[in-house]
């Protein structure tokens, strides 16, 4: 496993371990429990890795794309879908050429 994978797993189980918890004391237990407002922080987020990218500025696509994982495994954890999923969607991917798989969904 990947050191980025490794990263990305501890972090998830602790967006986990955070569900239920005490929304005073967790930033990630009030995200939870508010999808809408976690789907809008992750739109934030990936707007400031766009600006970032796109201003050439390495150190902030690097951190924002921190703040980005971040939010995006909270809402995807607090629509319910679990990483598995998302791997299995993207392992169905595998082989496809972009365009063609862009082109199945408009079918």
């Amino acid at each position: 496993m990947t050191r980025f994978a490794k990263v990305i797993d501890r972090l998830a189980a602790t967006i986990e371990s955070r569900r239920g918890g005490d929304t005073s004391t967790s930033y990630t237990a009030q995200l939870l429990g508010d999808l809408d407002r976690a789907a809008k922080k992750l739109g934030e987020e990936a707007v400031e890795v766009v600006i970032a990218a796109a201003q050439g500025d390495r150190e902030a696509v690097t951190a924002e794309s921190a703040d980005l994982l971040y939010h995006w495994l909270v809402v995807i954890a607090a629509a319910g879908v679990s990483l598995e999923e998302v791997a299995e969607r993207l392992e169905a991917r595998e082989g496809t050429s972009g365009l063609a798989e862009k082109a199945s969904r408009k079918a």
